[in-house]
């Protein structure tokens, strides 16, 4: 097939006028009309411009070779390259031993249905419960102030991505297209086929829940095993090898291959880690809050004219600003259309996050305002700063802005949150404005200045005007900062080889966004692919 790169049509164009586009690109004749499929769907919405889609299609073509040596120089006319997963080997009678995966996020999905399509029959331990279960103990703490520290916003089956506006675009180094498997294995189980075409696809929260289910109904089927409700305490190491992992109320399984898909907030297990011996390092992340806008005050911004169109939806940003301290601000996981939520997992701590449907027709817009963070930074103020940061030192540093936050907020699980004008003029906020914050269960009305670190609030403070002319209205002054935003990452890596085991713990396999290797859905999920290959490979050249 020929990939064809920049068509651009009007964006009310009919189907019929992207074949005659195909046709005279390529100069074939009228009378040949080709097979194609879309592998990528962009719009150009500048407001100078006439609103367009740019296509990315794969033309199924006669003689390919006529086609290159006839375009030959033209860079956006090439042979399409092979997007197709391959498994890099399959289980055989002689393997009995079953990997175990510990968390059932995106990474540990992945891993897991990797290792069931090659025969490897995974074991799976998730220490909070099923998606619905654990959706309704999420319920529990937006609506009733009830916080479950195992079934919440970061632990249960779908991860922390479950409950996030379901972004599956990532700018991760990809040249053997494992987003793309991670893209058609979540379509299989349900997802908008348009995830595979459009730009920015993404699910939204409540299609992801049935997305999950029937992923992990696959897995079964395939021979894996989930254990909801199986929270693992510990782990038997010997000879610097992984021999079994230890659960909550006794039971030990023994493995010689574990992955390590814990997400970024499973603070007790990276600790039962770190005091088992398994090497690990502080690393930066970034801490912050929540801004929410009208989302039509974002949408006239960034489309000015095409504001409105059905076929591009709540418009998005994204931002970064270098603040004279030398701190950078950025937007992160933006929501358009979509509601700030509370994603604690801790007793008497506040923690903010972004979510959006699929439809994203929420009235607010919400973004992460956040400051990049180093390991010297989680140091107290009279500390030497020479050697190593402990590996657990960021923890404690998240843990402590966000039970300030709780405390700010009223110890209720209210969040305190703050109007940007009076934010930027230093003065606690008494009413809300014209916007109405979304957070459940609530928001108590504060100064936010105390709730971060000084140079934190001061590269803010900086940031929001500097966003201003980039946006306008987002310096407005009714607009609602919500704290604290802390998990954006985890604050440590476990750090493996290039044979994606532990450094110095044989058979450990650490990955996706707790281990410091992914930062969102699709890049943990192809982290789980890449992990899942190299574990298969290791048992298999183990017989």
């Amino acid at each position: 097939m020929i990939r064809i790169t920049e068509l651009r049509l009007p964006i009310d164009h009919s189907p019929e006028d992207l074949v005659k586009k195909i046709i005279q690109r390529l100069k074939l004749h009228a009378f040949e009309v080709p097979e194609f499929s879309i592998f990528k769907r962009s719009y150009d919405a500048r407001k100078n411009v006439d609103l367009a889609f740019i296509y990315t299609v794969d033309v199924a073509v006669g003689d390919e070779q006529t086609i290159l040596k006839t375009f030959k120089g033209d860079q956006q006319i090439r042979l399409t390259p092979d997007t197709s997963y391959h498994f890099v080997t399959q289980a055989s009678a002689a393997n009995t031993e079953r990997p175990v995966v510990i968390g059932f996020g995106p990474c540990g999905i992945f891993a897991a249905l990797v290792l069931a399509q090659m025969g490897f029959k995974p074991i799976v331990l998730e220490r909070g419960k099923p998606v619905r279960e654990r959706t309704q103990d999420t319920w529990g703490l937006w609506r009733k102030n009830r916080l479950n520290p195992e079934s919440n916003v970061q632990f249960g089956e779908g991860g922390a991505g479950t409950f996030s506006d379901g972004k599956l675009y990532s700018q991760i180094k990809d040249p053997q297209f494992y987003g793309r498997k991670v893209l058609q294995e979540f379509v299989r189980a349900g997802a908008p086929a348009e995830i595979l075409y459009v730009a920015k696809p993404h699910i939204g929260t409540f299609r992801l829940v049935g997305v999950v289910e029937k992923m992990r109904q696959e897995i079964i089927r395939l021979g894996g095993e989930i254990r909801f409700v199986s929270k693992v305490v510990g782990f038997r190491i010997e000879a610097q090898a992984i021999q079994a992992v230890q659960l909550e109320g006794g039971e030990e399984l023994l493995a010689n291959h574990v992955i390590l898909a814990l997400g970024h907030s499973a603070r007790d297990t990276f600790k039962v880690l770190y005091e088992a011996g398994v090497f690990m390092e502080a690393k930066a992340f970034s801490v912050g809050f929540r801004i929410e806008h009208p989302q039509s005050v974002i949408d006239r911004a960034r489309l000015g004219s095409h504001l409105g169109h059905p076929l591009i939806g709540a418009a998005d940003y994204k931002l970064v600003h270098h603040a004279k301290n030398g701190r950078s601000v950025y937007s992160f996981c933006m929501c358009p259309g979509g509601m700030v939520v509370a994603a604690a997992s801790e007793p008497h701590c506040v923690v903010t996050n972004g979510m959006s449907q699929y439809s994203r027709n929420e009235r607010n817009a919400n973004a992460g305002i956040v400051v990049g963070i180093t390991p010297t930074d989680f140091l107290p103020a009279n500390a030497s700063g020479s050697g190593p940061v402990h590996p657990l030192a960021g923890i404690e540093f998240q843990r402590t802005l966000e039970s300030q936050a709780y405390a700010l907020g009223g110890s209720t699980y209210e969040a305190p949150g703050q109007l940007v004008g009076d934010f930027l003029a230093a003065r606690p906020s008494k009413e809300f404005g014209a916007v109405l914050p979304s957070y459940q269960p609530g928001v108590h009305l504060t100064d936010l200045s105390t709730s971060l670190p000084v140079y934190a609030i001061e590269a803010i403070r900086e940031a929001i005007p500097a966003f201003e002319k980039q946006i306008k209205g987002f310096a407005m002054a009714d607009a609602v900062l919500t704290g604290v935003e802390t998990r954006t990452s985890a604050p440590l890596r476990i750090t493996r080889g290039t044979n994606y085991q532990s450094v110095n713990i044989k058979g450990l396999y650490p990955a996706g966004e707790g281990a410091g290797y992914a930062g969102g859905i699709l890049s943990a999920g192809v982290d789980g692919i890449r992990v899942a290959e190299a574990l298969a490979l290791d048992l298999v050249n183990r017989r």
